[in-house]
């Protein structure tokens, strides 16, 4: 394992066992690729059909969260007059929460985020931890 430690919510890992007509219609984790590099940590998430406006990114005590809550659009006035019947709805509520655990070494001032074309990137920058403090020993 490496320095990047990662923590999701012990429902994160049901998702394998959730059958899918549930995690469509209701929760859902989006793959994340997280990369290390010399000077920064890279965490790449694919979030198809959604902007930065549905998306909260929060960073606190160490813990990377990054969460969407998306509702169901309730049907148009034009629906009900044309006597629209659905036939097929699979696009509903959408929600997810992921928290990642950070190692002590990032710069929590300098996290950026970015979002293009359906994609979340977040760059983690390191800074560098002070040397342990040699402490001398006198003798008594």
């Amino acid at each position: 394992m490496n320095a990047l430690s990662l923590f999701n919510s012990l429902f994160d890992d049901l998702d394998y066992c959730t059958p899918s007509f549930v995690r469509t219609a209701s929760v859902s984790n989006p793959k994340v690729d997280v990369t290390e590099k010399k000077d920064a940590y890279d965490l790449e998430m694919e979030l198809p059909g959604m902007t930065d406006k549905d998306v909260d990114i929060e960073l606190k005590d160490g813990v990377l969260t990054i969460a969407s809550k998306k509702n169901e659009e309730h049907e148009k006035a034009s629906d009900k007059k044309d006597e629209v019947q659905w036939l097929i709805k699979e696009r509903r509520s959408f929600e997810f929460a992921r928290r990642f655990t950070l190692p002590q070494d990032i710069d929590e001032e300098a996290v950026r985020a970015e979002f293009k074309n359906g994609v979340l990137s977040v760059k983690i920058p390191r800074k560098a931890l002070p040397s342990p403090k040699k402490i001398a020993i006198t003798a008594a």
